[in-house]
């Protein structure tokens, strides 16, 4: 037995490197590569702890199969996603491995660019602030506006501590009275424009009650 597989032992071992080699050449024709720029998600984020910053949005890959999969493929096949369980407030560098990335079958990543992405954390807090109702325009001639209340005159609001602490009131969207000769109430929306914060409440009763003559002064 053992002088059988010695026996022509060269050429034995020269047909085993030539079926490798073939195999490699058969296997490695169509392949290509692309590359792709994919938004990075994250997962997992704690209760009460939400990210304030990042120092990328957008990690290129690059990717390596056969050339008539990659020509298929779309930017929805793959997704690139961080956990964040065990995340804590302030800064830190999470490392973006190839179990982090989402790929189709036969494709893998070649080339991560960025590797790794800052995040900052912050915790989340909640205030109560009041609501400013802004009524414009003038009642019908004889008539003013005897008062405007707002229900609820309060709201919750929630997010970070930057964006929390200058906030101390909500306005609500105009509203016009302009030729109004009687009491009404209407629905209106918070103002958020500028603020990044978060409610509970999208909008507010507004009442205006319209007295009939001259405004007491």
């Amino acid at each position: 037995m053992k002088k059988f597989f010695l026996e022509n032992l060269g050429l034995k071992l020269t047909a085993v490197f030539l079926s490798i080699f073939l195999w490699i050449f058969v296997t490695s024709r169509g392949q290509s590569e692309i590359s792709l720029d994919i938004p990075v998600e994250f997962k997992d984020i704690p209760p009460g702890l939400e990210i304030v910053s990042q120092s990328v949005r957008i990690i290129g890959l690059n990717m390596r199969g056969q050339e008539r999969l990659l020509k298929r493929i779309k930017p929805s096949d793959i997704s690139v996603s961080l956990d964040l369980s065990k995340a804590k407030p302030g800064e830190s560098t999470y490392y973006i491995n190839r179990e982090d990335i989402r790929l189709p079958n036969a494709v893998t990543v070649s080339n991560i660019n960025p590797s790794s992405v800052k995040v900052i954390t912050e915790e989340t807090l909640r205030k109560t602030v009041r609501v400013f109702p802004m009524v414009t325009g003038e009642p019908e001639k004889g008539f003013f506006v005897q008062s405007v209340s707002v229900i609820p005159p309060k709201i919750e609001i929630e997010g970070v501590m930057r964006e929390i602490s200058r906030i101390s009131t909500l306005k609500t969207e105009p509203l016009d009275v302009t030729g109004i000769n009687e009491t009404f109430a209407q629905d209106l929306k918070l103002d958020m424009a500028g603020h990044n914060v978060r409610t509970k409440t999208s909008s507010v009763t507004v009442q205006v009650v319209i007295g009939a003559g001259s405004k007491k002064q």
